[in-house]
């Protein structure tokens, strides 16, 4: 029904030991001998991003009830669709689906799989990647200016470049397993900063005039408000994109699937990220109320060598997660250019497209740094279908459960929720953009 892996070797009449070779050549399928625990840093580091330092901010448009609840149901919905797609991973015997967009042929055709999942997996992605680049380039100008009160004034896009120099060296990291040691660093930070945030909070306690009434004050404002908290918090939850890449790296024999070991990482990834993001944002909120910045580390000023060592963290951490999620990313140019166009695998294609790569996300970071506006846009618009409800339409197409089961109420459920999450968060965060983008200057 749909491609499986690498059936295509003889479109082009290719025989199939080059199919081999090229396979052995590109990111995703050319290590498969990752742990378990490679499984839980990699998914630590996918999902827990600079998305949780955003969260006190979405809990001040949310407000305490329905805020509690919406990460509580975030939490608990992405663990089931994730569950889901390690299920699905190798549910054809003899026969891997390495990357979400196989595993979409294999529920909707070859084309429409292709059309369905790979633009939207290039937005979350390529989007990450773009927002990753303005977080660094911003933690870096915090650092900068916290370590050097007096010193000149440099604009955020000379800090976005120096966070991309350290991008054109690792992109050159040939597949995922090469960059475990850079992932497991991130994963280590994100831990490390959100515990700083929620500490440092805890250590400042709670403003004596502390407010949590609505943000804004017209109901328009609060409803807009609302909406771009959701995709805020749909951003915060975004792991899913690469989760079959993470899996493929896993070693797996009939008798030892390798979901067996991806589900364990996945759970001790699941147990960490709730300790990073519940203390966070319900402590963040706690202490500064509606008074809280969109990055919640500009509220805490003091002390000063504390919030320079959480962004250098910060710092690290997105070093590490812009390569997780650019590796799925270099995969489809590279199987698209050796596969469809016939280029030759080599080190030269490799090193133009990456470096290509590397500066589009810079240019694009550089020319719109509004960082909680399109962390909104991109969480509802692209973020929704990959983690909330994609999963699920997949697993009714193939498993087709029975009407009115436990599993068909629940996935319809899920299903339900994403496809309102994708519509209705990108136009608060759109409206945020706009806001922002009335008193801005390009390249200022």
């Amino acid at each position: 029904m749909g491609t499986e892996g690498g059936d295509d070797n003889d479109k082009g009449g290719r025989p199939p030991v080059k199919q081999k070779e090229i396979d052995d050549w590109l990111p995703i399928t050319s290590s498969r001998n990752a742990k378990w625990w490679y499984s839980a840093f990699h998914n630590v580091t996918a999902m827990v991003g600079a998305g949780v330092l955003g969260l006190p901010y979405a809990m001040s448009e949310l407000g305490w009830g329905p805020g509690v609840v919406i990460l509580i149901l975030s939490w608990v919905i992405t663990l089931y669709t994730l569950w889901q797609m390690v299920e699905m991973h190798e549910m054809v015997p003899g026969k891997r689906f390495d990357r979400y967009h196989e595993l979409g042929q294999h529920a909707f055709g070859e084309k429409l799989g292709l059309y369905v999942v790979v633009p939207q997996q290039l937005i979350c992605e390529v989007g990450v990647d773009i927002v990753y680049m303005v977080t660094g380039g911003k933690s870096l100008e915090k650092i900068y200016n916290l370590a050097q009160p007096n010193g000149k004034h440099l604009k955020t896009s000379y800090f976005i470049m120096i966070f991309a120099s350290a991008h054109f060296v690792l992109a050159h990291l040939p597949n995922f397993n090469s960059i475990s040691m850079v992932s497991l660093a991130a994963a280590v930070m994100s831990l490390s900063y959100s515990t700083i945030a929620w500490a440092a909070s805890v250590h400042k306690g709670v403003e004596h005039n502390v407010d949590y009434s609505s943000r804004a004050s017209t109901t328009s404002g609060n409803v807009f408000n609302f909406l771009s908290a959701l995709g805020d918090v749909a951003f915060a939850y975004a792991g899913h994109n690469v989760v079959l890449e993470i899996q493929a790296t896993i070693p797996s024999t009939p008798e030892k699937p390798s979901k067996g070991p991806m589900w364990r990482g996945v759970v001790l990834a699941y147990i960490i990220v709730a300790l990073c993001y519940f203390p966070v944002a319900l402590i963040g909120y706690l202490v500064f109320g509606n008074k809280v910045e969109d990055n919640i580390l500009i509220s805490l000023e003091k002390p000063e060598w504390l919030i320079i060592t959480a962004n250098a963290f910060v710092v690290i951490h997105v070093i590490g997660s812009y390569q997780l999620f650019a590796m799925p990313v270099f995969d489809m140019i590279e199987t698209f250019l050796v596969k469809k166009l016939h280029f030759k695998p080599s080190a030269i294609l490799r090193f133009v497209t990456r470096n290509l790569y590397v500066a589009f996300t810079m240019f694009v970071g550089i020319t719109f740094p509004f960082f909680g506006g399109l962390l909104g846009f991109f969480g509802g618009f692209a973020f929704a279908p990959t983690t909330y409800f994609l999963p699920c339409i997949m697993w009714l197409a193939i498993y087709k459960p029975r009407r009115f089961s436990l599993s068909w109420f629940t996935n319809w459920i899920c299903i339900i929720l994403g496809v309102l999450l994708m519509i209705l968060s990108p136009i608060g965060g759109l409206r945020s953009i706009i806001v922002s983008a009335k008193n801005y200057k390009f390249y200022s």
